[in-house]
């Protein structure tokens, strides 16, 4: 008992040596876990940078290429069909205007009208004194008078010769010279005659008178001055004559919109001196060509003036109802682009750019009509780049939903 007792208390040091080395059992497993953990969260961490990392550069990569993408505003035209009325510029022509020139020479004896009066048909306008004229016809008729007597001599003489003829008096021979001298003073008395009306005619044109119903806008003459018929040079214009109770406006329609250029159709006019009152016309004719130069139709429009409130000269605006088949869309100006191969539009489809052909008809100034190659429901981009082509990819920035300011019509 000693002997083990001895034992054990030797040994009892060493085990609680040991003892003190030998970590509890569930300690170790607290100890496992936690670096286990420690572990996890570190690569975790690892893995959770670099793919950060990687997230990062690749969202850079998207923004660097979204950031090369321009931005574009762009705008949906205006709907502007159909078109109900075409403005075109005029100006107003008398119906019937005419210089008034004097067809014999001499001297103003009197006139009857000045500017502005209103003649009739055939009222008397002016009386020439035409002294040499008149000389001419007193010897003409005395030539007449003379012709006519040799006339009447020959006349007898012949028709005793023939008589003569039948007793063989005299020779055949003489009564042929006879005969041959009456036709002879026959012509002479023809052409007299013929001299006589001539002077006749022109002595009755010392009396100018109106050849038709209208307003004298001119009087270029006055009493004394020398009234020349212009047998050796140009004669000078007595009066201007100009039928007002119907007017004439000629307009240059454009080739895009002759089809509303139909004879018998109507039309209004405006003045700025006659602001909300309207004239009304009837389209009258064309001239059923279109000229190479200005590509236009030139159309007539006749317009009753009974009251003569329009005058003639006067600058109007002419207003053509067009054809319902007619019709068009109207965008900004600063969409448009001038291109060698002709006028484009930049439109945005698909997120990509298209440039599309067009055709405009009228330009308003800030806004223009595009006649073909838009819809309303484009999108149109707004101050277009030069350097913009067909396929690039854009993106759009600010949108308009119409084109603001209307067609300006």
């Amino acid at each position: 008992m000693t002997t083990m007792n001895s034992i054990s208390t030797e040994d009892r040091p060493q085990e609680a040596a040991n003892d003190a080395n030998r970590i509890p059992r569930p300690a170790a497993r607290i100890f496992v876990v936690a670096f286990v953990a420690a572990a996890g969260v570190l690569a975790f961490s690892i893995h959770g940078g670099i793919t950060t990392r990687v997230a990062a550069e690749s969202s850079l990569a998207r923004s660097t290429e979204e950031a090369a993408i321009p931005i574009v505003n762009v705008v949906h035209p205006k709907e502007g069909a159909p078109l109900e009325e075409l403005i075109l510029p005029g100006n107003t022509q008398a119906f019937s205007d005419t210089p008034i020139f004097a067809r014999t020479s001499g001297y103003l004896k009197r006139w009857y009208f000045d500017i502005g009066a209103h003649v009739k048909r055939g009222d008397l306008l002016a009386e020439i004194e035409t002294p040499e004229i008149d000389k001419q016809l007193q010897q003409s008729r005395a030539e007449l008078e003379t012709a006519q007597a040799n006339h009447h001599l020959a006349e007898t003489t012949a028709a005793r010769w023939q008589f003569l003829l039948q007793s063989d008096s005299v020779s055949r021979q003489e009564t042929d010279e006879k005969i041959a001298d009456l036709s002879a003073r026959k012509a002479t008395v023809d052409s007299n005659a013929s001299n006589v009306h001539r002077l006749e005619d022109l002595q009755s044109f010392q009396k100018v008178y109106a050849p038709f119903d209208g307003v004298l806008t001119a009087r270029n003459t006055d009493v004394g001055a020398l009234i020349d018929a212009g047998a050796n040079s140009a004669g000078k214009e007595l009066f201007h004559l100009a039928a007002i109770d119907s007017l004439r406006v000629f307009v240059a329609i454009p080739e895009v919109y002759s089809r509303a250029a139909r004879p018998g159709g109507t039309a209004s006019l405006t003045l700025d001196e006659f602001p909300g009152l309207s004239f009304h016309g009837t389209l009258a004719r064309t001239s059923n060509s279109i000229d190479q130069v200005s590509h236009t139709l030139l159309t007539e429009v006749d317009v009753p003036n009974r009251e003569g409130q329009l005058l003639p000269g006067s600058y109007v605006f002419v207003h053509f109802k067009l054809p319902q088949t007619v019709r068009s869309v109207v965008v900004p100006s600063n969409t448009l682009l001038f291109r060698s191969e002709g006028l484009r539009v930049a439109l945005v489809r698909d997120g990509r750019v298209y440039l599309a052909p067009v055709k405009i008809g009228r330009d308003y100034g800030s806004t223009v009509e595009v006649i073909s190659g838009l819809r309303a429901s484009d999108a149109v981009v707004l101050d277009p780049a030069d350097s913009l082509v067909s396929g690039a990819p854009v993106r759009s920035g600010s949108h308009s939903a119409t084109v603001p300011g209307g067609s300006g019509k």
